[in-house]
Formats: C-alpha cells, sequence, structure tokens
C-alpha cells in the first residue's frame, strides 16, 4: 500500500504580490522567519509552513520522513493553497536542503531558491583533506548522539532557546520525536544536496552566517563553486536568521 502524505499546517498565509514560500529547519516552526516577514508581506505574499511533525502539522508513524516525502508533503499543501505559478522558496537549516529537492523536481514552480544557514554535506568518501574529514565525523557522530539521547537533546534545545533572541526556535516534542529522528538520518546525515544543486535550473542564493557552527566549509565552498549558485556570507551571524541576515534574504528576493 502506498504511503499516505498528508498535507501541512500553514503558519502564516499573508500578503499580497509575488508568491515566496518559507521552509524552517529540524525541530523548529515557522517562527524562524520572525525578522523576515515583516520584510517581506509589503511586497509579496508570504506562505511560511510547518514541517512534518512540527508545529500542528502531523507526524505520522508510517513515514520514514525522507526528503522526498518532505518535498510531496509541501507540494501537495502548496496545491491546496492554489500556489503553482513560479515562486521564490526560501529555506533555512534543513529547509534549505529539503528546498534543494524541491527545486531539482519541480524545477517550474520555482522562479528562485535561497538556502539560509544550509548544512551542507558531501559525502565524507569525497572529502580527502584529514581537518574537514574529521569535521564531518564530527557531526555525524554528534547527530547519532542527539538521536540515541532524546534527554539530553531536550536540554540542549532548552538551552538554545534560552539564548536565542526568538522565541521557541527550537522545539523538541513527544509529537514530533520520531519525525524529528528520521528526519536528521534521512535529510541531513543521508543527503545528496549537492548532487540536487547541479540538478537546479533556476538561480541559487546561498545565504550563511560566518559564525554559523552548523556549516561545513567544504560542503558550503564546494556549493558555492556550482555554476548558477552564489554565495552571500554575512559577518557575526551564527544560524539563526537575525536581521542582518533577514535583510539580506528580503534584498535578493
Amino acid at each position: 500500500m502506498a504511503r499516505r502524505i498528508p498535507t501541512l499546517e500553514v503558519a502564516i498565509d499573508e500578503g499580497r504580490g509575488p508568491v515566496v514560500v518559507l521552509i524552517h529547519g529540524i525541530a523548529s516552526t515557522a517562527v524562524t522567519f520572525e525578522n523576515l516577514v515583516p520584510l517581506l508581506t509589503p511586497r509579496h505574499r508570504v506562505i511560511a509552513i510547518n514541517l512534518l511533525g512540527c508545529g500542528n502539522s502531523p507526524a505520522p508513524d508510517e513515514l520514514e520522513y525522507t526528503v522526498d516525502d518532505h518535498v510531496e508533503a509541501i507540494r501537495r499543501t502548496l496545491i491546496r493553497r492554489r500556489v503553482w505559478r513560479p515562486f521564490t522558496l526560501v529555506g533555512h537549516s534543513m529547509g534549505g536542503l529539503i528546498g534543494a529537492r524541491f527545486a531539482s523536481s519541480y524545477g517550474r514552480w520555482v522562479r528562485r531558491l535561497v538556502m539560509a544557514g544550509a548544512p551542507i554535506y558531501p559525502p565524507l568518501k569525497s572529502v580527502t583533506n584529514p581537518v574537514e574529514r574529521a569535521q564531518l565525523g564530527f557531526y555525524q557522530t554528534f547527530y547519532d548522539y542527539l538521536k540515541a539521547n532524546p534527554q539530553f537533546t531536550g536540554m540542549t534545545a532548552q538551552a538554545l532557546n534560552a539564548l536565542s533572541p526568538i522565541k521557541n526556535i527550537i522545539q523538541v516534542t513527544e509529537h514530533g520525536w520520531e519525525a524529528t529522528k528520521r528526519s536528521m538520518t534521512n535529510v541531513i546525515q543521508g543527503q545528496s544536496t549537492l548532487t540536487d544543486l547541479t540538478l537546479v535550473s533556476s538561480p541559487v542564493e546561498l545565504v550563511y552566517g560566518t559564525l554559523d557552527p552548523f556549516l561545513s566549509k567544504v560542503g558550503t565552498d564546494a556549493a558555492s563553486r556550482i555554476d548558477h549558485v552564489t554565495a552571500h556570507p554575512v559577518d557575526l551571524v551564527d544560524h539563526v536568521i537575525r536581521p542582518p541576515m533577514a535583510k539580506v534574504i528580503a534584498d535578493l528576493i
């Protein structure tokens, strides 16, 4: 029996004009874009979606939460909102990885792809520099530890929320725990984002903070060398879309 991919909660649908679709990252919600939405709504229709297992979106047990599962859920949700003309797609963190697959699969839908703070990790076997291999290996070990230790992951989320300028930017809930674990495995750790980007036909803007601890330099540099990808580093910004990064994204759109 084919798996049924549900539609998602639309947390924001505001403004009028060309459509901009916002996709947040892992264990988060549309609050990620708190600093960006006010910059866009005066001239755009802004749609922010909560991914599978996030916010009030469903988290069906039968799904593996692959990147294609997320893409199909987004596609079905946009169809329900009568969005099918080319739009700008903005993905933050894991949302950027999902956005790359969406744009590679449904290129006619996407006018421009903006990937903000996307953790692009190339296959470990393709990396020869020992320092870069060690960094990628650390990320894999770190994600495995988070998945195996939900209590530690919850405490870490609370600590990061306390430091974040955006309230409740990370949400580790019982409702979405399986979705978070499987998405971490299938979308982040098992990604093929660099391959996806070579198949995207629209312009891609790679926006990232120079202090972002989740980024792999080798992956970010590799993505930046793809012909239609342009890198936009934002000085003194970490993984969160703070006002300086929000302005860069809004100016690109």
